[in-house]
């Protein structure tokens, strides 16, 4: 992505998907092992199992429309993706689709539109905001930045870049919070150093948006 009117096609949303699901595969271990501190040790192999299913299903898909494609992988992640990660992602792209509409393609503030209606969209599913030490917390500051560096005219690949480094900065402040939400909110103050697994994932998303959809990160979780 060069400007804000670069378009965003099913092409394009089929790259950082792709990227998502190798960095996913890459990190499967250290997700379940984050998951097993303070969850059921199943987060790796659960989003694994769903993105593994979503390279599938978009490689068979011959659409070239962002909402469509972005609904089938909502779709897909609920039906193959276990425990509370496969409705929130679920939600996440199936919202992320109906921002984009039935037809034609994204331009980055576009993008940026579908990813805030995600993020609203698994903040009401979940019943969280950001603090409860969940995968919002990496999600918000994402949008966040994106949505602030694209309004005050930078690049979409520089924007992403931003949204990366937000995330990654939001994961790693869960770390010091106790958890309010999920199977983690039983252990109560015990949930302090230790980082949100769902947070963890999410950065992973955005990370592969920049890498994909742009240049300027370094793509690394």
């Amino acid at each position: 992505m060069t400007d804000t009117s670069t378009i965003i096609d099913g092409r394009a949303l089929r790259a950082w998907l792709h990227e998502f699901a190798r960095r996913v595969a890459e990190n499967s271990d250290h997700l379940t092992a984050l998951d097993s501190e303070i969850g059921d040790a199943d987060h790796g192999s659960n989003m694994h199992r769903g993105m593994t299913a979503v390279v599938a299903a978009i490689d068979a898909d011959a659409g070239t429309e962002p909402g469509p494609l972005l609904k089938l992988v909502g779709r897909t992640l609920v039906s193959t993706v276990g425990g509370a990660a496969g409705p929130l992602y679920g939600t996440l792209f199936l919202r992320m689709a109906a921002a984009a509409g039935d037809t034609g393609p994204l331009d980055a503030a576009g993008f940026a539109k579908a990813l805030r209606a995600g993020l609203e969209g698994v903040a009401a599913r979940g019943r969280t905001e950001i603090g409860d030490k969940t995968m919002v917390d990496a999600l918000a500051p994402a949008a966040d930045a994106l949505e602030a560096r694209l309004a005050a005219g930078a690049a979409p690949a520089a924007a992403l870049a931003a949204a990366a480094a937000a995330a990654a900065a939001g994961r790693d402040a869960t770390a010091g919070r106790v958890a309010r939400k999920g199977r983690a909110s039983y252990l109560g103050e015990r949930s302090i150093g230790h980082q949100d697994p769902g947070s963890a994932s999410a950065t992973l998303l955005v990370e592969a948006a920049a890498a994909a959809l742009g240049t300027g990160a370094d793509g690394q979780a």
